[in-house]
């Protein structure tokens, strides 16, 4: 036959198109995006409803439970990842589960159905960003578990916890990737709590950071996904991109300490329009493009071929109230006219 003569010298094509054979009947990994408010212009949540329903955007992540932004959602059917805020682990780690309960209540299920929340997500970056929080972290998750198990809600909300790409003290080659031993006592109950309960890892990787810190290393096109060849080949698995082999890292990690099988969730992810080096919407497309194609497609990652990786993201909207670089105010999809930055899809 003639089709046994085709070959495809691509290895980037040969990858996807085995994954894509491979694993088509599998439903697509789910996409969302960061709905970020530390700004002041901002459109007002009816709007960002209806711009999110006209481009199929189905899923959202709240950083916190602001029930101006929470309520509108209500009804909608977009799924919702809310987070908990750093300052309030103490309180909840140090309360009753009735008091946990009744957070969840007042401050949450009072303004949407649980119906549509998926995640709650305890904390952001708090073993980078609060250390004085880390230890109030575990208990704070136990206590919002055993909270929505007795709502009879555990198998449908999971949750974690969101973190920096930092918490690995060793992420090249992948297979080398391993936790800070320093936030161990922190994590391995949190990744005890993950496998017992069938939650995910977690995490907010940002290939754009790793290039403009490290570009004597880094490739622009191995962090956009534009590489033509396999720039790095570890344990026999071939990396054309940054974002896999930090997922890798990720995966490798948790089985250094003995955790197999748990899902990792991306929680962030995304390249800014503008601010700096690197910056601009050609790159910001062909990456955040890319991560989207690969999650509705199940590509998968070299370690876990075939199994698609949940991506959220970021961010919504330009949030001209964020501190850092200039880029940190420039990482939105949509202008606040509901003008997309670039022509991306979502499904």
């Amino acid at each position: 036959m003639e089709i046994q003569r085709l070959k495809i010298n691509n290895p980037i094509l040969l990858i996807l198109l085995f994954s894509l054979l491979s694993h088509s009947t599998i439903g697509a990994a789910p996409v969302g995006v960061c709905y970020g408010r530390v700004a002041t212009n901002l459109p007002p949540p009816s709007a960002v409803i209806s711009l999110l329903q006209s481009n199929g955007i189905s899923r959202i992540r709240l950083f916190n439970p602001d029930p101006d932004a929470l309520s509108p959602f209500s009804g909608t059917q977009i799924d919702l990842m809310i987070g908990v805020p750093n300052e309030i682990l103490p309180t909840l780690a140090n309360g009753t589960i009735d008091a946990s309960l009744q957070w969840l209540k007042s401050n949450i299920f009072l303004h949407v159905s649980p119906s549509q929340v998926r995640y709650l997500a305890v904390g952001n970056e708090v073993l980078l960003k609060d250390p004085f929080y880390a230890p109030y972290l575990a208990p704070a998750i136990h206590n919002l578990y055993k909270a929505i198990q007795t709502l009879g809600l555990d198998n449908t909300i999971k949750i974690s916890s969101s973190h920096a790409a930092t918490i690995l003290s060793n992420s090249y080659p992948p297979s080398t990737g391993s936790f800070d031993p320093n936030i161990m006592p922190i994590l391995t109950p949190l990744l005890q709590f993950l496998r017992e309960t069938g939650s995910p890892l977690m995490v907010n990787i940002y290939p754009f950071f790793s290039y403009i810190n490290n570009k004597k290393y880094v490739t622009l096109d191995y962090a956009l996904f534009r590489s033509s060849k396999i720039e790095l080949i570890d344990q026999n698995l071939g990396y054309i991109n940054m974002f896999d082999a930090t997922i890798d890292a990720f995966v490798y990690a948790m089985e250094r300490e003995g955790f197999d099988g748990i899902p990792v969730v991306v929680t962030e992810t995304g390249w800014p329009t503008g601010g700096g080096e690197a910056a601009g919407v050609d790159n910001a497309l062909a990456y955040n493009g890319n991560v989207v194609l690969r999650a509705l497609n199940n590509v998968g990652t070299p370690k876990r071929p075939g199994v698609g990786v949940e991506v959220f993201l970021f961010d919504l909207f330009d949030e001209n109230g964020k501190s850092g670089g200039e880029y940190e105010r420039h990482f939105g999809i949509f202008g606040i006219n509901g003008s997309k930055a670039y022509d991306i899809s979502f499904n």
